[in-house]
C-alpha cells in the first residue's frame, strides 16, 4: 500500500520575548501563529477497523497536538528560563498569568524543535512526523523536515 501524507493546521496565540536580542523582539510582544502539522504513514488496511483508510485519524491528530501544543501555548507568555525578564515573569505568574519558562530562545525556529520532540513522542509506531510549519507572521514562517535532521 503507498504511504500517504495527512496535515492538519492549528491557530494559538503566544506572546514572547527574545533574551538578548538586538532589535524590537527583545520587548514582550505577541503573535497569531498557525501550526501546520504533516504525518506520514501506509493508510489501515484493515477493513473491520474502524480506521479503515486512514493514515491517521484527523481527530487523534488534533488530540495529539492540541494536548502538547496548543493547549499549552495558547495565550501564554514564553520567556528563555535565563532571561533579564525573569522578574517580569515571575510577577506575572503570581497574577494568575499563563507563563512558560523555556531552556531555548523562544524563537519559531526553536519553538518548531520543541514542538517536533513533543509530537514525536505521542504518535503511533507506525506513523512519523514528516513536518512543521509555522506560521508567525503574514509574512514569515519557519518550517521543520524530519528529512533535514541528520542533514547539515
Amino acid at each position: 500500500m503507498n504511504t500517504i501524507r495527512i496535515t492538519k493546521q492549528f491557530n494559538f496565540e503566544t506572546g514572547h520575548a527574545l533574551y538578548g536580542y538586538d532589535g524590537k523582539c527583545k520587548n514582550v510582544h505577541g503573535h497569531s501563529y498557525k501550526l501546520s502539522v504533516t504525518v506520514i504513514g501506509k493508510p489501515n488496511n484493515d477493513i473491520a477497523n474502524v480506521k479503515y483508510g486512514m493514515v491517521i485519524d484527523f481527530s487523534d491528530l488534533k488530540t495529539i497536538v492540541k494536548s502538547e501544543i496548543v493547549d499549552v501555548f495558547d495565550h501564554a507568555t514564553v520567556f528563555n528560563k535565563n532571561t533579564p525578564h525573569i522578574e517580569l515573569a515571575n510577577e506575572l505568574k503570581k497574577r494568575g498569568h499563563n507563563v512558560i519558562l523555556v531552556d531555548y530562545q523562544p524563537t519559531s525556529e526553536m519553538m518548531l524543535l520543541d514542538f517536533a520532540n513533543k509530537i514525536k513522542r505521542r504518535l503511533p509506531e507506525t506513523i512519523k512526523l514528516h513536518s512543521l510549519k509555522l506560521q508567525e507572521t503574514g509574512t514569515s514562517h519557519a518550517e521543520w523536515f524530519a528529512s533535514d535532521q541528520s542533514k547539515l
